[in-house]
């Protein structure tokens, strides 16, 4: 997901999509160690739309507080 469409988000919806992000996340991890993740590139791809989140979330958080 692109920085543009998470901005469109509510903050509601970036918090809900973190937490099914960060279960993909576990489940990805749990068949990697188990050998049975085909596309390893993926745990790339999720964490980084979760820490893009997270500073999109950030700064929302700092700009109303300013």
């Amino acid at each position: 997901m692109k920085a543009n469409e998470i901005r469109e988000l509510t903050t509601a919806e970036i918090e809900q999509k973190v937490k099914s992000l960060k279960e993909e996340l576990f489940n990805l991890r749990f068949q990697l160690a188990t050998g049975q993740l085909e596309n390893t590139a993926r745990i790339g791809e999720v964490k980084k739309t979760i820490a893009r989140m997270k500073t999109i979330s950030r700064q929302r958080e700092l700009s109303v507080n300013n």
